[in-house]
């Protein structure tokens, strides 16, 4: 229930705000300012997380695709995204993808992703894509949930666990971000040098 979720203590994140609606609004009105360089800022946004999944546990792998329809996904092998159990028994998971991330969204001091521009969070990605597919796989279980232009259309779906645990976030930014072109390998190797911890492999498909 929403009561009890306003009782929860925050994190990264406010847990009892689920869905920013005028947060992602914000956001949508600026893609200049909160994607600039398009496709390749929004891969860091998300590597970003990864990153640092491997620097708490002291190192880490990341799969980058490159689709030929313009998405693009990031899968990596951390504990997966948080979640949490509400009074009635309900998984709530940390609402990464639709709210604010509470260190560096409208904060001054937020660190720079690696093309040197500021770290916002994942809602931005969510935000600024058509739609965007987030699979989570937990010690406790495993979820996937879409989005459409940051705001869940659809209820946390189980998936069948495999005995891993991590993330994969599969998106298709949409307007000017889509427009703008698709990160290269070199491009991401390059700028991944700033994550000493976490190796980043790309397979590039959309060529083919």
């Amino acid at each position: 229930m929403e009561v009890s979720r306003g009782s929860w203590v925050n994190t990264t994140h406010d847990w009892s705000s689920v869905i920013d609606l005028s947060h992602l609004a914000h956001i949508r009105q600026s893609p200049a300012e909160f994607a600039p360089g398009g496709p390749l800022h929004l891969v860091l946004e998300v590597l970003a997380y990864a990153a640092d999944e491997a620097s708490t546990k002291g190192g880490g792998r990341c799969l980058v695709t490159l689709y030929p329809d313009g998405s693009l996904s990031v899968a990596d092998d951390g504990r997966g995204t948080d979640t949490r159990m509400d009074e009635q028994g309900h998984v709530v998971k940390k609402p990464v993808m639709a709210s604010k991330d509470l260190r560096f969204f409208d904060f001054p001091g937020a660190e720079l992703l690696p093309d040197g521009h500021p770290r916002r969070g994942m809602s931005v990605v969510a935000a600024l894509s058509e739609w965007l597919i987030h699979t989570n796989r937990r010690r406790n279980g495993a979820w996937t949930q879409r989005y459409e232009h940051g705001i869940p259309v659809t209820d946390l779906e189980p998936v069948e666990p495999d005995g891993t645990t991590g993330t994969l976030v599969h998106f298709r930014p949409d307007g000017p971000s889509h427009s703008a072109g698709t990160s290269t390998e070199s491009q991401l190797k390059r700028l991944a040098i700033a994550w000493p911890d976490l190796d980043i492999q790309v397979d590039d498909q959309s060529s083919g």
